[in-house]
């Protein structure tokens, strides 16, 4: 008999962004249950909107989200892909259910708590790895458009935003969520299904 194998899953995210925090701890959930193999890629919001006319909270905050991604895409060159997702899960979980806004020290913490060095933190504030990062934050853009943001989930060669989500859904009702999204992305032409957020997002 043989194997079944797990299924290969590829996620972008901008590590500031609540939504995409909420939609990987929902991937995190399946995949316990679906088998799944996921790989964490990096993208920037502050990229995606760099030619936009953005108010001015949004050109407050891609800055501050930049820190970020960069710190993120660093890490990924210099000490290896394997270091993504727990150092994602570090800043994320000071950044959205923590609620913190004191950067330096969220990176500093976070690099602490993945067993990384300290020095890793100037990296937040240096385009040294920039292109690296674009690279991949287009490569995710590619594969949906434009005019979507994070996260951006492929699966089986199929690929789409989002989605969505508030509160994170949990165990059968997270994979049943999984089934109908990869069943409706699966379709050559679906493109969109939409409705207004009632809530923000829900930390648990």
């Amino acid at each position: 008999m043989t194997a079944t194998q797990p299924t290969p899953v590829d996620f972008w995210f901008d590590p500031s962004c609540p939504w995409a925090w909420m939609t990987s701890r929902w991937v995190d959930e399946v995949a316990v249950q679906r088998d799944l193999d996921v790989t964490w890629h990096i993208m920037s919001l502050a990229v995606l909107n760099e030619d936009k006319d953005v108010d001015d909270a949004h050109r407050a905050f891609f800055p501050r989200a930049l820190r970020y991604t960069r710190l993120v895409a660093a890490v990924q060159q210099r000490e290896g892909a394997q270091y993504v997702k727990p150092l994602y899960d570090a800043l994320g979980s000071r950044i959205h259910p923590g609620g913190r806004k004191d950067i330096d020290a969220i990176i500093a913490e976070s690099l602490a708590e993945v067993g990384l060095p300290a020095e890793l933190a100037r990296y937040a504030a240096s385009d040294e790895y920039d292109e690296q990062m674009r690279s991949s934050h287009f490569d995710g853009m590619g594969r949906v458009g434009q005019d979507v943001g994070t996260p951006v989930i492929a699966v089986d060669g199929h690929a789409f935003f989002g989605p969505v989500i508030s509160p994170t859904p949990r165990g059968e009702q997270a994979v049943k969520l999984w089934d109908g999204v990869l069943a409706l992305s699966a379709y050559d032409g679906f493109f969109e299904l939409k409705r207004s957020r009632t809530v923000g997002p829900i930390f648990d």
